[in-house]
């Protein structure tokens, strides 16, 4: 094997140590250097230091060839933490805002006035016979017949009584409308009892009470990684409905899905388990629905499981385990009383002086006392 021979160039003479190598006397010591034909100049103080340096030494190509084939592994960095793409948000300026109505009344009266305006003009054509104007005590006109004017007058009298009539409508309570005109959105009317609303508008009814919805049994899975068979209960309603309308297809739909996306995702445990059970999960599942649903205008309350069982296919296994372990259970608790009072009973009879008795009649005593106590305890009640 050859080696190589490293090379320190000495201090110039005549200097005092003190001294730089450019002789202006400014006290810095000159810095000491290793040097050879493969490696790159590296200062001797970098190689005696526990901290890391900023500046950092560039190796020669020479070097880097060498040390592949070598099995050398280069020092990785500390891996970037794997950051979850936040969930897609709708159109920004698609928010809430309330929509533009008027009374019922006014709607209400322009109808009366285009009804009142056609009766007029059909007078004033002459198309009303005479017993008709008599029962109506209008007065006796020839009528200039259906001019121009007259059908001017009829269509707008016409127009008037349909938007007038056209536009009424009637708001409930724990109803909302979402109103359209031409694709875009005009606003949301709350409002209830006798509303005009523009007829020409678009509408769509939208269900604004708090509402439950229980679900299906869906796949789950239990912290072993058992599958289990659930069935939630989630409490929501819609706070936003121009997002929850406009801003995807089906909300409900929706909703479903993320319930399903969270059981896949977080571990659900049966009642009577030592991890927090079903109120653990059921906290769980409802920061991460309300979380992925309210980008779309959705605002989640609970979801809590309701009904927790294992799968068909591991239900006879797990419930074969369970059997097992709450009679080992039984069994240690029998076994720790049995023990304690055998204890007691010895100590009591050997405090007070009733017996006297040696190491072998000690041993003796504690295993008739430890049978008789067991069949006692094993006797069902």
């Amino acid at each position: 094997m050859s080696t190589t021979t490293s090379h320190i160039p000495p201090e110039p003479e005549g200097q005092p140590e003190g001294g730089t190598g450019t002789g202006t006397g400014t006290g810095t010591r000159p810095v000491r250097l290793i040097q050879n034909e493969a490696t790159t100049e590296i200062p001797v103080h970098l190689l005696f230091r526990d901290e890391i340096d900023p500046v950092k030494v560039p190796l020669k190509p020479a070097v880097v060839g060498r040390r592949q084939g070598t099995g050398e592994q280069p020092r990785l960095g500390r891996p970037a933490p794997v950051r979850r793409r936040p969930l897609p948000q709708v159109d920004p300026e698609l928010v809430e805002r309330p929509g533009w109505v008027l009374p019922g009344a006014a709607g209400a009266l322009a109808g009366a006035c285009g009804l009142t305006g056609c009766l007029a003009t059909t007078w004033w054509a002459g198309l009303i016979p005479s017993f008709a104007a008599q029962a109506l005590r209008m007065p006796a006109y020839a009528g200039a017949g259906l001019g121009p004017a007259q059908w001017a007058a009829y269509t707008g009298a016409g127009a008037l009584g349909a938007l007038g009539f056209g536009g009424l409508t009637r708001g409930r309570t724990g109803r909302a409308w979402v109103l359209g005109l031409f694709g875009r959105y005009r606003g949301t009317v709350r409002r209830t009892g006798l509303l005009w609303v523009n007829p020409l508008v678009r509408r769509n009814r939208v269900d604004v009470r708090l509402r439950h919805w229980r679900s299906e049994a869906m796949s789950a899975a239990d912290p072993d990684g058992m599958a289990l068979r659930v069935v939630v209960l989630v409490v929501w309603r819609v706070r936003d409905t121009a997002r929850a309308v406009l801003g995807i297809e089906d909300h409900e739909t929706y909703l479903r899905e993320c319930v399903e996306a969270a059981l896949a995702r977080v571990p659900v445990e049966p009642a009577g388990g030592n991890r927090g059970g079903v109120t653990a999960a059921g906290d769980a599942l409802t920061r991460l629905v309300a979380t992925e649903a309210a980008g779309i205008g959705v605002e989640v309350f609970s979801v809590q499981p309701v009904r927790v069982e294992y799968a068909p296919e591991v239900a006879a296994a797990m419930h074969r385990r369970r059997i097992a372990a709450l009679d080992a259970r039984q069994r240690a608790t029998m076994l720790s009383s049995v023990v304690d009072s055998v204890e007691d009973t010895v100590t009591r009879l050997t405090v007070r002086g009733l017996v006297e008795l040696d190491d072998y009649e000690r041993k003796v005593l504690v295993r008739d006392l430890t049978v008789a106590f067991c069949s006692g305890r094993a006797e069902p009640v």
